[in-house]
């Protein structure tokens, strides 16, 4: 969006008035465009319901974090509501609204291509509809995650009859959108095997200069930004730290564990476990520009992933921060991890299995003694092609300047 005006494109945004989200970000709403048309509408949700069975409970699930060893009564009871009920999920509501209000919005502007992005993925059920009532009218399906493929599907034990509506909704989606984007090849070939129509990847990016990617000052802190959900725990990480502070000399004065953001109580648990607890420092949620330093000034970067088939094509829009950070990378996820193979690839880093602790270690070894001789420094290649003005490059040539010749409008 911020730079669609450099490629001839006058962005048009449809949002929600007062939606529920559980973190939100000023800095990143000082990023929109000045002058930019907005219109907003008030629509209901759910969220308030919810939080009559546990107002804490409802907002953990609400930013992801799933308690998966015996979470309780209540939980399974809004997990279960959410993925059997609120299909394709709690933003289900915004459809007819929507529907209603956007066809005098698409007049007044003179708008020939809509772009819905999800999730949520009701946003391309608002597309789905409109699309139908006027023919002449370019769709455009951005999927920044999967939709039936997501891992916290198998947290909702979904019934059969969910399942089947999920599938039947992602293809009638992907049957009718004129292009189909994903953020990653796995998710894109996923994707591909429901429509004729090729799906391009388009993926999360950057937008600063990049760091110098010379080793910053100070102790040697291994970071984490954003969300540390429940299935995203690395075992064999915390044995292989807990093995340095035992084995290493100077490692027990040197280390530092950083985490920002949410942390689950399961994590919190598998440190305190592995002797780690006094040695971790815990942030709240830090606006952007801070999260950026504390990237820029960390050690190692951590990039973690839920280690489950259906997560191999997640790769967050995280990663690219960090290669702008220029700091080492240290990628353990699923097998096949798309996320690892960018990681590896562009020489920012190195990517893992959850099982491999004896590598993690060998890693983790490797890295430190090059902090202890002030070498450690990283040099990626490639990574400007992540910059979110090259991507936006990107989609303008390849999908919506495509669409604007083709429509006779």
């Amino acid at each position: 969006m911020k730079y669609l005006r450099d490629f001839g494109f006058e962005p048009v945004l449809y949002l929600p008035e007062t939606p529920h989200y559980p973190l939100t970000d000023p800095d990143l709403e000082r990023e929109v465009p000045e002058n930019l048309t907005v219109y907003r509408s008030q629509f209901w949700e759910p969220y308030a319901w919810a939080r009559l069975f546990g107002r804490k409970k409802a907002g953990r699930i609400s930013s992801g974090i799933i308690q998966r060893r015996n979470p309780g009564l209540v939980e399974r009871l809004l997990l279960w509501a959410r993925g059997n009920f609120f299909i394709p999920d709690a933003r289900k509501f915004w459809v007819k609204k929507a529907v209603r209000e956007l066809p005098g919005i698409l007049d007044q502007e003179g708008i020939t291509t809509l772009v819905t992005t999800g999730p949520p993925h009701s946003l391309h059920l608002i597309g789905l509809e409109l699309s139908r009532r006027r023919p002449n009218l370019k769709w455009v399906a951005d999927f920044r995650d999967p939709w039936t493929e997501i891992g916290y599907h198998s947290a909702m034990s979904l019934g059969k009859r969910a399942r089947r509506k999920h599938r039947e909704l992602e293809t009638r989606v992907l049957g009718a959108a004129d292009r189909v984007m994903a953020t990653s090849q796995v998710t894109a070939d996923s994707l591909g095997s429901h429509t004729p129509r090729p799906v391009a990847v388009i993926t999360n990016g950057f937008d600063r200069q990049p760091a110098r990617g010379d080793q910053p000052d100070g102790a040697f802190v291994v970071a984490h930004i954003g969300s540390l959900l429940s299935g995203r725990n690395p075992d064999a990480l915390w044995q292989a730290l807990a093995t340095l502070l035992r084995d290493t000399p100077g490692f027990r004065e040197d280390f530092r564990l950083e985490l920002t953001g949410l942390v689950s109580e399961e994590v919190m648990e598998s440190l305190r476990e592995h002797g780690l607890e006094t040695h971790t420092k815990i942030h709240a949620y830090v606006p952007h520009r801070e999260a950026i330093i504390r990237q820029e000034k960390a050690q190692l970067l951590l990039l973690l992933e839920i280690d489950s088939p259906e997560t191999r094509g997640i790769v967050p829009g995280k990663l690219f921060e960090y290669m702008a950070a220029a700091r080492p990378i240290l990628a353990i996820g699923p097998d096949g991890w798309e996320a690892a193979d960018r990681v590896i690839g562009s020489g920012c880093g190195a990517g893992f299995r959850y099982g491999q602790m004896d590598e993690i270690l060998a890693q983790l070894r490797q890295w430190y003694d090059l902090y202890r001789k002030g070498a450690l420094s990283v040099r990626p290649g490639g990574v400007a092609q992540y910059h979110r003005r090259e991507l936006t490059g990107r989609l303008a040539k390849e999908i919506l300047w495509e669409l604007s010749s083709d429509n006779p409008s």
